[in-house]
């Protein structure tokens, strides 16, 4: 069986160049997405950066920690809290205390008090420190001393530079002015022992609970967003898992169909191989040792392309800002093992299927079948297929039943289309006849053709049909989603005016706001709040703080029962994803800033699109800053409008209209409403899809048409020119494309219903959105190369006699 296996192998080559190509690019996008995940498990090391030479760095409690039957669980706080005034007082004792802020100055640009630069170490370059509180410090060389610069506390110049250190763009006040821009601290620097430093703060110094000392490597901690590695490895692993994922989906999906298409096509051979006394394990022993010979080689070819790649993906996502700087490929070895056998494998299975029928059938019915697909739907793949359909069906009803808003989450509408798209890959045979009879009139040659060649047509229509379903499904719930928190923003939102600021409002800026006549000013600042939920789940709940008469003037909330007018110090607005949720029950929850209480429930608002959350007083989120104000105008708008606009000049404050607000911050078209890092994940996925489709789709079509010079010399024979053949294969390539096409938007719609009935069972109902620019640009994509692929081969066939 081996020589023969080889010998068919190397006088058929030309046959098998398809799968050889499909395989290897498969394994190649496996070890591609296994390589970066596997890359994207550990984060480097990082050593100490603003602090680096500070003796001794003390911290404010930065977490909630609450214990529970199964251990502590911990969430961090959305206002830490500063080091208590007592242990300061402390601390003072024993060495030189250097109090560390940190605030938004414009943009990525921050401030911190002169005293702190020291301990990076940043050291002057030119010029002198700054005396004044409108002098600053600039870090790199980018600003010149001497020049002014507008920030969002007002025009600041420049005394001095220090060297750039690549963490941070940052300006140094003097730390007067630093204090007063910043008046909380929630860290600091101490010059002396560390033991005494922690003997002071443990148990010597009253009210020093929750009080962290950071020494060595520990000083990372104190670093803006020490966490950024952990939620950078998070999102990679996102990114890559779900890429990975649908690679994997896709990869195992075209090459198994190419390499049963490639036996399927081969049935005249084996039938007379039958006929000259072969017997039907020798013919599948065959097959698999083709299969074997071809597979290995390319899987072999696709780890090493892999390897290649893989880096690429690396520099590219990086400079898309999807990964950190420190990003790059590893040196793993199991993701090489992963494709490689996970291609040899796929590769034998998808042989092994398709030879089984063949080696069944007796030699005279093989010689028959041969010409035309009697049955091209069998009954496994029928079984499979009907299965897989019912699976759907039910995990779909059992989700909208007991969890709708699981359909919301990203997760969950990028895996769930996979389990449909299979099933009708493997139902298309039964439908593609219909689907023809449909579109094309009866009577042509190009409908007999496709109807009478349904395991062609369904070969080719598959991965047309994986790339329109994974594009409709993927931006369409994204478009979707978009459109359901746009309106659910929109029936929330009556102010005429909304005013946006990076930094905060001022306590200035907020009088000036209010003292403007004929305008009604709700100020509201973003905090949290934390509840234990069955007593083991410490969960975090976005909050805003808000006063509640003005807040009732600005905001229309969609309340299920109780009223927000009810809302005060002692009360809570939550929504029906809490477990306890009654009017007038008081529930136990830690606010912003760790502190416990017992709220009473004034209101409770639907769960929705997840954008209704927690409402408190200001009160309950000490410390929250203002960084959004609604404004309802009594009198003309516009002349309140100008009056806002003048009120903060001076400032780094944004005033848009409701309708301009709405569209900034709910964008709907396309992939606009998605995070920088979704838009780029979707785009990285779906391209990765479609260009292995393409790949695929013109190795079929390679494949078919080169099959197919019997048929093309019939038809010469008839008396057809060469110019005709060559439209009739070129529009038999564009009807195909269309029955996948239409297959992959039934896919779209019975995924995108799914996700319709979760929004209505959540009291967000919104439109189904199809992203039709995309899904056109997709097909008509797969019907150039569609084309392209077949009439290429059919010319050079038909040149001949």
């Amino acid at each position: 069986m081996l020589s023969l296996a080889a010998r068919t192998v190397r006088s058929r080559w030309s046959a098998f160049v398809g799968s050889f190509v499909a395989l290897s690019l498969g394994v190649s996008l496996i070890t591609v997405m296994g390589l970066a995940l596997a890359s994207s498990l550990d984060a480097p090391e990082r050593t100490p950066e603003r602090f680096a030479v500070a003796p001794v760095v003390v911290q404010g409690q930065g977490t909630l920690r609450v214990p529970t039957p199964i251990g502590d669980r911990v969430q961090k706080l959305a206002q830490p809290r500063p080091v208590p005034a007592r242990t300061i007082a402390a601390l003072r004792k024993l060495g030189k205390v250097i109090e560390d802020r940190t605030f938004v100055v414009r943009g990525d640009l921050v401030g911190h008090p002169w005293s702190t630069a020291a301990f990076a170490p940043y050291e002057l370059t030119a010029g002198r420190a700054p005396r004044a509180a409108d002098e600053v410090v600039a870090t790199g060389d980018r600003t010149p001393v001497g020049q002014r610069l507008r920030t969002a506390h007002g025009v600041v110049r420049v005394v001095g530079t220090v060297g750039a250190l690549g963490f941070e763009e940052a300006l140094f006040y003097t730390d007067a002015r630093a204090a007063r821009l910043a008046p909380v601290s929630t860290q600091l620097v101490v010059e002396a022992d560390a033991a005494a430093v922690r003997r002071v703060v443990d148990g010597g110094a009253p009210g020093g609970g929750g009080v962290r000392v950071l020494t060595g490597a520990d000083r990372r901690l104190a670093d803006a967003d020490p966490a950024r590695d952990t939620e950078a490895l998070t999102t990679l692993n996102a990114l890559f898992g779900t890429a990975g994922g649908v690679t994997g989906f896709v990869s195992v999906f075209v090459v198994a169909s190419t390499f049963a298409f490639a036996v399927a096509q081969r049935r005249r051979e084996f039938g007379l191989l039958r006929t000259a006394g072969a017997t039907p394990g020798q013919i599948r022993r065959t097959v698999l040792m083709e299969a074997l010979l071809v597979g290995a080689p390319a899987s072999a070819a696709g780890c090493a392309l892999g390897a290649y790649a893989a880096p690429w993906l690396a520099r590219r996502v990086v400079d898309g800002g999807l990964a950190p700087a420190w990003f790059a490929i590893g040196d793993h070895v199991w993701p090489y093992h992963l494709a490689f056998w996970t291609g040899l494998s796929v590769a034998l299975c998808g042989a092994a299927a398709a030879s089984w029928r063949a080696g069944r059938i007796a030699p005279t019915q093989a010689l028959r079948e041969a010409s035309v697909d009697e049955r091209p739907l069998t009954r496994g793949r029928l079984l499979c297929g009907a299965a897989l359909s019912i699976a759907a069906a039910a995990t779909l009803t059992l989700t909208l039943l007991t969890d709708p808003g699981d359909l919301l989450h990203r997760k969950t509408y990028v895996s769930r289309p996979m389990l449909l798209i299979t099933a009708t890959a493997l139902l298309a045979p039964a439908l593609v006849r219909p689907l023809i009879r449909l579109l094309v009139p009866r009577g042509t040659l190009v409908r007999s053709n496709a109807g009478t060649a349904v395991r062609r047509t369904a070969a080719i229509a598959a991965p047309v049909l994986v790339t329109v379903a994974l594009t409709g499904s993927l931006l369409g719930a994204t478009a979707t989603l978009n459109e359901a928190r746009a309106a659910e923003a929109r029936a929330r939102t009556v102010s005429d005016f909304v005013l946006t600021s990076p930094t905060g409002f001022s306590s200035d800026t907020l009088r000036r706001l209010r003292a403007i006549p004929g305008a009604e000013v709700s100020a509201t600042a973003s905090s949290a709040v934390y509840v234990l939920e069955e007593g083991v789940a410490l969960v975090k709940s976005e909050a805003r703080a808000a006063d509640p008469g003005a807040l009732a003037a600005t905001t229309r909330l969609p309340v299920t029962a109780g009223r927000v007018a009810d809302l005060d110090d002692d009360s809570i607005v939550v929504n029906e994803e809490w477990a306890r949720h009654e009017v007038g029950r008081r529930v136990t929850v830690w606010l912003g800033d760790g502190t416990r209480r017992s709220l009473r429930v004034a209101a409770v608002l639907p769960v929705g699109t997840g954008d209704n959350g927690v409402y408190v007083t200001p009160a309950n989120a000490p410390r929250a800053a203002v960084d959004r104000v609604e404004v309802k105008a009594v009198k003309a708008a516009p002349a309140v409008g100008a009056e806002l606009r003048a009120a903060v000049r001076s400032t780094d404050v944004t005033v848009l209209t409701r309708e301009a607000w709405l569209r900034a911050a709910y964008p709907t078209a396309g992939l606009s409403g998605a995070d920088e890092k979704t838009r780029l994940g979707f785009l990285l996925v779906l391209g990765i899809a479609l260009l292995y489709t393409a790949i695929s789709l013109a190795n079929t079509l390679l494949m078919a048409t080169s099959d197919r010079r019997r048929e093309f010399a019939s038809l010469r024979l008839a008396g057809a020119t060469t110019g005709q053949v060559l439209r009739l294969v070129a529009t038999e390539a564009a009807v195909v494309v269309t029955v996948g096409a239409v297959l992959g938007l039934l896919v779209t719609a019975l995924n995108l219903t799914g996700l319709w009935s979760a929004l209505h069972l959540q009291s967000a109902p919104s439109a189904l959105r199809l992203p039709w620019p995309e899904l056109a640009a997709t097909t008509a994509t797969c019907a150039l190369l569609a084309v392209a692929s077949a009439v290429l081969p059919a010319a050079r066939v038909l040149r001949g006699p």
